[in-house]
């Protein structure tokens, strides 16, 4: 099967099972594709994560599970996403997956410092690719909730995405906690 077919080359696209072509200005198009960078951006965090030799590796390995995880689930989301209004979603994107994500903050919470002020997104490489990662979550949010403004999303993938966003930036503190990058607090002058 060929990687490409040409039949995008209009400006249109279709989703499975769509007969008739969309733009790919579509906001449903546009949400699959910043959930689509998201999971790019992801990778892009966990090879610099493997790259670690010894310690410094293993320290990373649970977070790289975690990771991995997520990316699975925005699969799952996209395929949801991609699935016109009406028809049978493929997957359940249930409250469980939240809860995993918020068992993960609750546990950074109670290792890491608290925060009295904003922090710059920086630190270690990986530590920045996960701030990275939480803002482009962020605007994928905002895309899913202007297509969910137009038709119906499943309500469980907007409190995933939400959930997200406070995952990511507690894995950014943590990678940086464990790179030693201490964190710079913004103070406003």
């Amino acid at each position: 099967m060929a990687v490409y077919t040409k039949k995008g080359d209009r400006g249109t696209t279709h989703l499975y099972g769509e007969k008739v072509a969309r733009s790919k200005s579509d906001q449903r198009i546009i949400a699959l594709g910043s959930i689509d960078e998201l999971n790019s951006h992801l990778g892009f965090v966990s090879s610099l994560l493997a790259s670690g030799r010894g310690s410094k590796q293993a320290r990373f390995v649970g977070i790289r599970a975690e990771i991995t995880q997520i990316q699975s689930d925005l699969f799952e989301i996209a395929a949801c996403l991609a699935t016109l209004p009406g028809n049978k979603l493929p997957f359940e994107i249930g409250l469980d997956r939240v809860r995993r994500l918020e068992k993960i903050i609750d546990g950074l919470e109670g290792s890491l410092p608290a925060l009295a002020n904003f922090i710059f997104p920086g630190g270690s490489r990986s530590g920045a690719a996960l701030h990275v990662a939480r803002s482009v979550t962020r605007r994928a949010e905002r895309e899913v909730v202007k297509l969910a403004e137009k038709e119906k999303v499943e309500p469980n993938i907007l409190i995933y995405i939400n959930r997200l966003s406070d995952t990511l930036f507690m894995l950014a503190r943590e990678v940086n906690r464990l790179e030693k990058k201490k964190e710079e607090i913004w103070k406003a002058k």
